[in-house]
């Protein structure tokens, strides 16, 4: 009993240190994590600066991008043996030639729909007529617009005022006459040319920007890695080489997506009938590189066209069915098969930059949202300061499987953490996602409920959804279970030579009871470990820690079990194991009883495992899915059990010979 409590007491200070130097460590770790502050106040500042500027920063920003989106031509040019300056100013003259003669074409087109829009009027004012007609048979028309005149007009009364005593009438205000009087020459040209002189000069200052950028590409580089990362070169390097890649790569895929868009597009109104079906077809072209706003506002003008140039409606209809056949084609067949979603950005992030853009920098800022924001994603990639922006913009999980797993069984929703498993299980077999993704979700459940932060209900309630997410996975389990010998056919005709972790024995003609150790997650354990060796055609059950009580454990059906397994996610039940392993020994001396201590990492090393092994009697002691299938599944023998306490067998064999003794004496007299 000595020795026994000094055994007590050294854990209890050695468990008392490793709570204070948990303690510790978290503490230096809090000391240590930087402020966000600073960062707060800097992108703050940055916002402003670049709203204030914005006559500045917008014509660099719209060079930058238009270099990113040259430099790879221009790379090509120089591979092939070009000269640097021809392919430079060859390239970027082509660029805006071509910009300049579709914005030409253009204006020449929507010039033209200015000049035709009056001979529309009759029909537009044909198909309103015909609108009111079909709603005055319930006079739902006519009703609304005696309303709205009714409510124009009290609006538009003037308040009568009370005098109190006659005024004079008012005094007779001057006529005001504005004397015209014919323009000069220089005047006239000077109004022509001032409205154009701001783009003109824009569109110059970008030319200029993006030529000395890509003839200095290599040299500004340098110059940037070192200004802000020469103390970590590789970093730097990886994140301007991921942003080119990603702007670059954006910026010519969507231009092929829009013009296999427009180009069609121009050819289908054309064959309608629309009128300008050139038009409608660049400014598709145009207007796509505006996200989700863009194809809608390209779509509205043809059909309002539609609407108006034919006195019918058949042509309208026509062009609706287009446009969303188009729609359809681009978004589920063109998009994937070129880039997919390759900018990085989650949909609402590109929803929020457009509108953040736009706020910023209007128009321009709109059509540059989806490149610039990819811009941002990718320095929060490389740039620790930066992270949140990836974190908020990004379209990569934030959190890893097994936490949004625990997220969604800790908020009681089994549904979603069903579909999210069914999704995963797409790509991995049942045995894999319990090792990988659900149990080690239970033991961030354990680890919480260790240190107090899992309140009693809550871990009930974790093992309740974690429950009913086992009973939704029953239908792809019996799929594999069919699938098991195709499977083991398929790995065999594979031919590798590394072992396949999760590549179990068959557990025909075997039984097995799975046992939660000292808990409902531990029960939960011992049901996704039952399940998967029914998988493998086991006779499996599982039962729950309540039944390893002392009154309970008598009651176990334990005849004909060839192994009976302890599902623990705890390690502080190896204090009580012992016991228990014997008392299940005893009561089945033909199964090999083992114990399951669920660990992500940290496992003990063989040596260890062994001493376990030999400390608590048990036939086994695993650490994972794929060793515990194997070892309940495993043919061996179990091991013979061993006297508890050897240092009292004399005295016991001294009191029965005592005992027999006395029997004999009281039966001789």
């Amino acid at each position: 009993m000595l020795k026994f409590s000094r055994g007590i007491d050294q854990d209890r200070a050695a468990t008392a240190g490793g709570l204070q130097q948990i303690a510790f460590a978290r503490g230096a770790a809090a000391a240590a994590q930087p402020s966000r502050l600073p960062t707060l106040v800097a992108t703050a500042a940055t916002v402003a600066v670049l709203y204030l500027a914005r006559d500045v920063f917008l014509p660099l920003a719209i060079a930058i991008l238009l270099t990113f989106a040259l430099a790879p031509l221009v790379s090509r040019l120089r591979r092939v043996g070009c000269p640097r300056s021809v392919a430079v100013i060859g390239t970027v003259t082509t660029a805006f030639l071509f910009l300049s003669a579709f914005g030409v074409v253009i204006a020449m087109q929507v010039s033209e729909v200015a000049q035709n829009l009056p001979t529309y009027q009759y029909n537009i004012v044909e198909k309103v007529r015909t609108l009111k007609e079909t709603g005055s048979e319930s006079q739902i028309l006519e009703r609304i617009g005696r309303v709205i005149e009714r409510i124009s007009t009290e609006i538009s009364r003037p308040e009568p005022e009370m005098r109190a005593s006659p005024e004079p009438a008012p005094e007779a205000k001057p006529l005001l006459v504005e004397i015209f009087s014919p323009q000069r020459p220089v005047e006239t040209l000077k109004n022509i040319i001032n409205p154009l002189l701001g783009p003109l000069a824009t569109t110059g200052l970008v030319i200029v920007v993006v030529i000395f950028m890509l003839f200095e590409r290599e040299e500004l580089r340098d110059r940037f890695i070192r200004l802000v990362g020469y103390g970590d070169l590789h970093r730097t390097t990886e994140a301007l080489q991921d942003a080119g890649a990603r702007v670059g790569r954006y910026l010519l895929m969507q231009l092929v997506v829009n013009i296999t868009y427009g180009i069609p597009l121009a050819i289908g109104l054309s064959l309608l009938g629309i009128p300008n079906a050139v038009l409608w077809g660049m400014l598709a072209i145009v207007l796509r590189f505006v996200p989700y706003i863009g194809p809608v506002i390209a779509a509205a003008l043809p059909l309002f066209l539609a609407f108006a140039a034919a006195p019918g409606w058949s042509l309208l209809v026509w062009t609706a069915a287009m446009f969303i056949v188009l729609e359809l084609l681009s978004n589920n067949v063109v998009e994937p098969w070129l880039y997919g979603s390759r900018t990085g950005l989650s949909p609402l992030a590109i929803i929020v930059a457009a509108i953040f853009w736009a706020w910023l920098w209007g128009p321009v800022g709109l059509v540059l949202s989806t490149p610039l924001t990819v811009c941002l994603v990718v320095l929060g990639r490389h740039v620790p300061q930066f992270e949140f922006l990836e974190i908020l913009l990004g379209n990569e999980p934030v959190l890893d499987p097994k936490e949004r797993l625990y997220q969604r069984l800790l908020a009681g929703d089994p549904d979603e953490a069903t579909d999210n498993a069914e999704d995963m299980l797409e790509e991995k077999y049942l045995v894999e996602f319990y090792d990988t993704v659900a149990i080690p979700a239970l033991l961030l459940a354990e680890r919480d409920r260790a240190r107090g932060a899992l309140t009693n209900a809550q871990a009930a309630q974790i093992a309740q959804s974690a429950n009913t997410l086992i009973a939704n996975l029953e239908e792809i389990a019996g799929e594999e279970e069919g699938e098991e010998e195709t499977g083991a056919e398929a790995q065999e005709s594979d031919g590798d030579d590394d072992a396949d972790e999760y590549d179990l024995p068959p557990g025909d003609g075997k039984s097995v009871l799975c046992v939660g150790g000292r808990s409902d997650l531990d029960d939960v354990t011992a049901s996704m470990l039952a399940q998967t060796l029914w998988i493998q055609g086991a006779d499996a059950a599982h039962a729950g820690h309540e039944v390893l009580k002392a009154g309970n454990i008598k009651a176990l059906k334990l005849e004909g079990r060839n192994a009976v397994v302890l599902s623990v996610l705890d390690r502080d039940f190896m204090r009580h194991a012992k016991f228990t392993v014997r008392r299940l020994k005893r009561m089945a001396p033909a199964a090999r009883v083992g114990i399951v201590l669920w660990q992500e990492d940290g496992r003990p090393g063989t040596t260890e495992r062994d001493q376990l092994i030999e400390s608590l009697q048990a036939d086994f002691m695993v650490f994972g899915m794929g060793d515990a299938v194997r070892e309940a599944l495993s043919d061996e023998l179990p091991r013979s059990l061993k006297l508890a306490h050897p240092k009292i067998a004399p005295g016991y064999a001294m009191r029965r010979s005592k005992r027999a003794d006395r029997e004999s004496t009281v039966k001789a007299d």
